[in-house]
């Protein structure tokens, strides 16, 4: 239901550390209505132009703080809450290239009511701006 709304359109861009494009970011919302713990985020998968960034490469951050999605298993005192913008952040050497990207986004969650995991994706085409 809120899988076509998980990738935001602004503020797609590269990641530059030292003068150097290290990667990408884009920001991206929880397909969830309730908020989760970090915790219960099981996993965050990220593709652009249909080459999957690997899990070690995905970084999430929100209200300041960077987690590597290992990280994320063991934070029990932070939240994404429903609406709000995460940057999700992959590492990518030398970044992109400025224009169009397939940028494909996919969230693992566990929900404690459910009797599966579910996986929402979204696909959306992004303009990285010179």
């Amino acid at each position: 239901m809120m899988d076509n709304k998980m990738i935001c359109t602004e503020q797609f861009e590269n990641v530059v550390e030292d003068g150097k494009a290290v990667g990408f970011s884009f920001l991206g919302r929880l397909p969830y209505y309730r908020g989760l713990g970090l915790s219960m985020v099981e996993d965050i998968q990220v593709s652009v132009d249909d080459a999957k960034i690997a899990r070690e490469d995905v970084r999430f951050s929100v209200r300041g703080k960077t987690y590597t999605l290992d990280e994320m298993e063991t934070v029990y005192d932070d939240r994404w809450n429903f609406g709000e913008k995460a940057t999700i952040i992959a590492l990518k050497p030398g970044g992109l290239t400025p224009g169009k990207h397939k940028i494909e986004f996919a969230v693992r969650m566990r929900v404690s009511y459910l009797p599966f995991v579910p996986t929402t994706k979204d696909t959306k085409e992004l303009d990285l701006a010179a």
